[in-house]
């Protein structure tokens, strides 16, 4: 397993990756847009999980110079369970840090146990916020 930053050649792997996760996205998340964005900003930030040709995990993160993001963490089903996801996330906490970043936050989905159970494992603890989302330009 090939845990590392995104290169462009990985892009059709990384958007059928994301394109199976979410066979049904909302306009505003299309996997190649996302993509799109994310090379053209901060593309440093963003890993891959690699099995051979395959591209079987993504992690995105994003930092403002005061606070980091972890935006998704994607596995493949086959390939969960096998510690991916941990991996990746301590490579985007390791370049969040190596910038200055001293602070990360994420969001889960409602409902979404099996994340926040990961998250807890590595040291995430929910924090009493409410989020809140408005939409620009639709």
């Amino acid at each position: 397993m090939d845990i590392r930053s995104y290169r462009p050649e990985d892009r059709a792997g990384v958007i059928r990756l994301w394109e199976e996760d979410d066979p049904n996205p909302s306009l505003w998340n299309k996997a190649t847009d996302i993509l799109d964005s994310k090379e053209s900003y901060q593309p440093g930030l963003l890993f891959v999980a690699a099995d051979g040709d395959t591209i079987v995990g993504t992690t995105m993160a994003g930092y403002d110079g005061r606070r980091g993001w972890i935006y998704s963490v994607v596995v493949t089903p086959s390939h969960r369970r096998k510690g991916i996801a941990s991996k990746l996330l301590a490579l985007a906490e390791k370049s969040l840090a190596s910038l200055g970043c001293t602070k990360l936050n994420l969001q889960v989905r409602d409902g979404n146990v099996g994340a926040v159970k990961l998250y807890e494992s590595l040291g995430y603890s929910i924090e009493p916020r409410v989020s809140m989302g408005k939409r620009l330009g639709d």
